[in-house]
């Protein structure tokens, strides 16, 4: 599986952003799918998950901002950011494995996309 992120960019505080995430190479409608972000000296962070069709799940710190979704007729994640804040600037990656439930560690995924940057201004 490749996994191509997309749709990071410049934006202020409340303002929205739709990162997407297409899959190629594989089928990945039953993979667990997730996105991650790395801010400048930190680690990994979770941020949601989608599996088993349209079960979701949220890190705490972004729990009704964002929402995670899939289309599986085109093989792509997406992640709809809402209400942004300077802490979420980060690279945000997707993520994916065969794996058919959560998975909130980044060391459980074998598949990554290259990342795209979101910056958000105050």
């Amino acid at each position: 599986v490749q996994l191509q992120a997309s749709g990071g960019g410049l934006v202020q505080a409340g303002g929205s952003l739709r990162l997407s995430c297409a899959a190629s190479g594989r089928t990945f409608s039953t993979y667990v799918m997730a996105w991650f972000r790395k801010a400048p000296g930190k680690e990994y962070e979770f941020v949601a998950s989608i599996w088993s069709g349209s079960r979701t799940y949220y890190g705490d710190s972004v729990k009704g901002r964002f929402t995670i979704s899939r289309d599986n007729g085109v093989d792509t994640m997406y992640l709809q950011m809402n209400s942004l804040r300077p802490e979420d600037t980060a690279v945000y990656y997707c993520a994916a494995d065969a794996s058919r439930g959560l998975l909130l560690r980044p060391t459980l995924y074998d598949y990554w996309g290259q990342g795209t940057q979101v910056t958000v201004s105050s």
